[in-house]
């Protein structure tokens, strides 16, 4: 198996992504294809301690670099020579199993979707992290990718979100959750009360396992294996998750710390603090997979340092083994016959174009 990382993106590239990357090669035993500037790249494994690549890590030159500043829609159009577009372009021409980027999470999708396409009948790609909870963990689907979405949007997460839980977490039928401020039917936007009607006659069908709006404490607490929602609401969650998780474990550090009693204490448990600090740290993932993109794409954090992209490459390998993507090509027409029983067609204009692999 081969992995593409892009190694110029993100806030720590190259010294960090390259390192995490060497890391993830001697630990998962994938090949590696660093795309970005040779030079740079050879003299960050040389401050490495190392005098040549290490067997199974390539390097493939690319002169140019996406910014966070650069436009999303274009810059994959613009920097045809950048480390993003060079992989992104890799991955689709069959020279890699699955990518890796810390870049800016617009142009990868932009790019992701216009260079290795949709899997075909996907009408968004969404970002799909797995969010620890009280039972192991959850899907939460969307968490950035579309700020705006229609109730048959929200379907077609449900579907990817259901067919990717069954792969990362194991599950043979995911329990799927609409994320709302409150379980009763009629609560929140029209949004979320029409995608409940669409989500409920898909779990009355049997094509997926529906149990109805859940908040977001409660998704902590188990209740769900797949939370369904609009990219802007998820990406709020996402963030708001990662921010507790930071405090709890900072405000744990300083209790221990407080007195010699609360020290001893802590090395008493030092085993589980250790495994409760992994759990809730984004670095052991290390990435989010962009659901519904024809091959998988794993978006890093842009802060991400070794650990975190060791954690990416790893996802990138249990992504590629498990051939989530085939999946749902395999079950594409499931996902579309569901979606358009529920619009009379012809009627949304999304549908007509849904094919053209273009970003929108």
């Amino acid at each position: 198996m081969k992995i593409i990382v892009d190694a110029m993106s993100g806030d720590n590239a190259p010294v960090e992504i390259v390192k995490g990357a060497l890391e993830a090669r001697a630990e998962a035993g994938a090949d590696v294809v660093l795309t970005g500037r040779g030079e740079d790249i050879l003299r960050c494994i040389d401050s490495l301690g190392m005098g040549k690549l290490p067997q199974g890590v390539e390097i493939s030159d690319a002169t140019e670099v996406i910014d966070m500043d650069d436009d999303p829609a274009t810059a994959v159009r613009v920097k045809k020579d950048a480390s993003m577009t060079v992989g992104l372009n890799m991955l689709r021409d069959g020279h890699g199993d699955a990518m890796v980027s810390a870049g800016s999470t617009g142009a990868l999708l932009s790019g992701a979707t216009l260079i290795v396409k949709r899997v075909r009948g996907i009408r968004r790609a969404a970002m799909a992290p797995i969010i620890p909870n009280s039972a192991g963990g959850f899907i939460l689907i969307d968490c950035g990718a579309n700020t705006e979405c229609t109730p048959e949007y929200l379907l077609q997460f449900a579907f990817m979100g259901s067919f990717y839980a069954e792969d990362a977490l194991g599950l043979s039928a995911p329990r799927v959750a609409l994320l709302n401020n409150g379980t009763e039917r009629a609560k929140g936007t029209p949004l979320q009360r029409e995608a409940y009607e669409l989500l409920e006659k898909a779990g009355g069908e049997g094509t997926i396992k529906f149990i109805g709006n859940v908040e977001g404490k409660e998704a902590m607490l188990g209740a769900c294996d797949v939370l369904v929602t609009d990219g802007f609401t998820g990406n709020i969650m996402l963030k708001s998750v990662e921010g507790a998780a930071s405090l709890i474990m900072s405000e744990l550090k300083g209790i221990y710390k407080s007195s010699i009693i609360t020290k001893i204490s802590a090395l008493m448990i030092k085993k589980h603090i250790l495994a409760l600090r992994a759990r809730m740290d984004s670095d052991t993932t290390g990435g989010t997979m962009l659901l519904g993109i024809s091959k998988p794409v794993i978006k890093a954090h842009g802060s991400s340092k070794a650990p975190a992209i060791r954690g990416a490459i790893r996802q990138a390998v249990s992504a590629a083994g498990a051939a989530t993507a085939q999946r749902l090509h395999d079950n594409m027409s499931l996902m579309t016959t569901q979606v358009r029983s529920t619009i009379a067609s012809g009627e949304d204009g999304e549908e007509r174009s849904e094919n053209n692999g273009e970003p929108e």
